[in-house]
């Protein structure tokens, strides 16, 4: 079974940085990407970044282009989301997730087969 573990999340006011991290530990077969998908109360899982494991193809939401960056360290199944610039709208509770199998854009959240338990992120002043 695979694990994967979040941490990073917290406060910080508007325009300031935080630093995901995730683990994968366990069992983890080959996969296809890892990403990260986030939920804010009310709303939908929405998709934020992945990237793939073979070519290292990003992708990102369009509203988090030009301020988040997502890194992998495939030597420790280590997924990183660095968020700059950050906006009360990104507050959320971030997931991180296993895609096991090719799939198409845009990424939904049946795409990804395994979760973390989530780390939240709060923007506020």
């Amino acid at each position: 079974q695979t694990r994967l573990v979040e941490s990073g999340g917290g406060l910080v006011q508007p325009g300031g940085s935080l630093r995901l991290s995730c683990v994968a530990s366990g069992d983890i077969p080959s996969y296809y990407a890892m990403g990260w998908f986030r939920q804010a109360p009310g709303k939908e899982r929405e998709a934020v970044s992945y990237i793939t494991v073979g070519a290292g193809r990003t992708h990102y939401a369009d509203s988090v282009k030009g301020r988040f960056t997502i890194e992998r360290d495939s030597r420790a199944d280590t997924v990183y989301l660095q968020m700059n610039i950050l906006k009360p709208e990104d507050t959320a509770t971030y997931y991180c997730a296993i895609a096991w199998n090719y799939f198409q854009d845009p990424p939904i959240p049946a795409d990804f087969g395994s979760w973390g338990q989530g780390t939240q992120v709060t923007v506020s002043s």
